[in-house]
């Protein structure tokens, strides 16, 4: 197969070539509109490639074509192909053989469409036809216009056209190499090459001005590769085709321009898509697939009947990204639309799904810590109010508490003031005897000394009792200690009520950590209701007991009185707020009582005695101890 005219000539002839084109289309529509018929059988396509299987440019079009062939038929239609192998059998018996033996082939299965892929088949395709497909419609490809007008193809032939511009491959090589100032151009000896040769002298006649040009041809593969591994590194290779060396050796031209690429000292590109992968940077190409896919389409036309007119396949820009890589090409100057094979994909591109999924899983397991953490803090300042509230209400439970206590704590405090009066009275008297009796006085003064003592812890626990506190004030203390000074508070309130006042003696230390304060608070609110709820009965039958103890490893104080006892149906309800069954209550103390109890991680129960009475049972945790103490 021979390429075009030289470049200048064929920009001349475009024009003419354009208006001949729509004139021969038009022909060709009104040709074609007539649809041959295609009765009770399948349509027969035959395709026919110029050389042997090896050429991968008509391979990979032709496998486009059939495949694109079965898919638009649904598998529909008989598909056959022929390797002509007109590379190495050029001969003219050897053509005559194969028109003979193809005439005979297909006798008795004429072919209803002919696949002419490259110049040599339309060729042979021509001058065979009347004896392989009469009938046939014939379409070529693979060729340009100027290659058509030389081989002089039938009026009725349809040509699917393309262009293997040399001229834009360059300056793809231009744009990429700015620096670059030798230009090398290598083709191979066949007449093929040469013709290859000739077209690039045309088309590159201005472009290589800007270069010293050389051109490696009549050269054996050796050679190439020598001569190419040794040029200057501000070269650009242009590699044509290689199909025969000055040997006479045959080569598939992809891969004798493997062996070029491999040890080039600068870039090489080339025309063809095949050189791909075979050490070439790129080029302005016809996609071979495009190309099957393109004739496809005129084929099924055909075989419908439709209307079919020559058309163009369409260029692009190649090229193979490791080779930018490898030359440190900048992607930056490729043309506009360019595809690059073997390009690698980013990160992003090749994990884009499942990093938005982990960013995603991310972003959400944030905003679920960021939730939990803003919920955490929510509750630790609802808690800190909570806790304050608590202090505040504790505090006034201890002053209304001290307030319904003043009464008897005045009365128990007025005794020792009235014996520290007394006796200091008495001390004076004998002090003025003549002979004044200094052991009695020095009792007196003792005497003094207690009941100011004792004056003073009551004052000290009334303090406490009224202490206000901003926070709890935790502490380890004994729980038979806070039960003793509850009934020092409240001794003379019972005694003015009549009340008699129990303590089991207790039997063991029980250690808990808590506000001493507040858990006294509680022992004083269950001690005023038990007496309080002892109001109703006889003096004798008054009797107020406190007794602690270990519960299930837990501290345990119970407060029992010989009242009444409570109404089996308010029991559930008597620790709710503002329940009271008093006509004066408010209904806070046992809630307090039980808010405090359950700040330290204790219960407060209250039953009925059988006996008559009730038994309110508080029960907190030990507090811990090193187990080596």
């Amino acid at each position: 197969m021979r390429w075009g005219k030289r470049s200048g000539r064929l920009q001349c002839a475009g024009l003419l070539l354009a208006a001949a084109s729509l004139i021969v289309s038009n022909c060709h529509a009104a040709n074609s509109g007539t649809s041959f018929p295609i009765i009770d059988r399948v349509p027969r396509i035959l395709i026919l490639y110029p050389y042997d299987e090896r050429l991968v440019a008509t391979t990979v079009a032709g496998e486009a074509l059939r495949s694109h062939l079965l898919e638009a038929t649904d598998g529909k239609v008989d598909l056959f192909s022929e390797f002509l192998d007109l590379s190495r059998f050029p001969e003219g018996d050897h053509v005559a053989r194969m028109g003979q033996y193809l005439a005979e082939k297909y006798a008795a299965r004429r072919p209803d469409v002919v696949v002419a892929l490259g110049r040599e088949s339309a060729s042979f395709i021509s001058a065979n036809r009347s004896a392989i497909a009469p009938t046939a419609k014939i379409v070529a490809a693979g060729f340009g216009n100027s290659s058509a007008e030389k081989i002089n193809l039938p009026h009725d032939v349809i040509g699917a056209f393309t262009t293997f511009d040399i001229l834009k491959t360059a300056e793809m090589a231009r744009n990429l190499q700015p620096n670059a100032r030798h230009l090398y151009i290598i083709g191979g000896s066949s007449d093929f090459d040469r013709g290859w040769l000739a077209t690039a002298r045309a088309d590159l006649g201005e472009f290589s001005q800007s270069y010293k040009t050389t051109y490696l041809e009549d050269l054996t593969i050796e050679e190439f590769i020598e001569r190419a591994s040794h040029v200057p590194y501000d070269s650009i290779i242009l590699a044509l085709t290689v199909f025969k060396d000055r040997a006479g050796r045959n080569f598939i031209p992809r891969e004798a321009v493997r062996q070029i690429a491999a040890t080039a000292s600068a870039p090489v590109y080339g025309p063809y898509q095949t050189y791909i992968d075979h050490g070439v940077v790129g080029g302005n190409t016809v996609m071979f697939e495009t190309l099957g896919r393109t004739v496809g389409n005129l084929v099924i036309d055909a075989i419908a009947g439709k209307p079919v007119a020559d058309v163009n396949a369409s260029q692009t820009f190649i090229v193979d990204a490791r080779q930018l890589r490898r030359w440190g090409l900048p992607e930056k100057d490729l043309p506009p639309g360019t595809v690059q094979m073997y390009k690698q994909k980013g990160f992003w591109e090749e994990h884009w799904l499942a990093a938005t999924g982990v960013l995603a899983v991310v972003f959400m397991q944030a905003g679920v810590i960021a939730t939990l953490l803003l919920e955490r803090r929510r509750r630790r300042d609802a808690e800190r109010r909570c806790r304050l509230h608590l202090l505040e209400v504790v505090h006034l439970n201890q002053s209304a508490t001290a307030g319904a206590l003043s009464s008897s704590i005045a009365h128990e405090l007025n005794q020792p003031l009235s014996a520290i009066r007394n006796n200091a009275e008495a001390a004076f008297e004998l002090l003025r005897s003549e002979t004044p009796n200094l052991e009695l006085i020095r009792q007196i003064l003792q005497d003094i000394q207690e009941d100011d003592q004792r004056a003073g812890d009551i004052i000290g626990r009334m303090r406490g009792l009224l202490k206000k506190r901003s926070e709890i004030d935790w502490q380890e203390f004994d729980l038979n200690d806070v039960m003793s000074s509850a009934i020092r508070i409240i001794h003379g309130e019972a005694e003015r009520r009549g009340i008699t006042l129990k303590a089991a003696e207790p039997t063991a230390e029980l250690r808990v950590r808590a506000d001493k304060v507040h858990v006294q608070q509680v022992v004083l609110n269950l001690a005023t209701n038990a007496m309080d709820a002892m109001l109703d009965v006889g003096s004798p039958r008054r009797t107020l007991t406190f007794a602690t103890g270990l519960a299930n490893e837990k501290a345990a104080l119970c407060v029992t009185d010989t009242g009444n006892g409570i109404p089996e149906e308010r029991l559930p309800r008597i620790f709710d707020p503002f329940y009271t069954t008093k006509q004066a209550g408010t209904g806070l103390g046992l809630s307090i009582a039980r808010a405090i109890v359950e700040t330290y991680g204790g219960t407060i129960s209250a039953s009925n005695r059988s006996e008559g009475g009730a038994i309110f049972r508080v029960v907190l945790p030990l507090a811990r101890r090193e187990e080596n103490v």
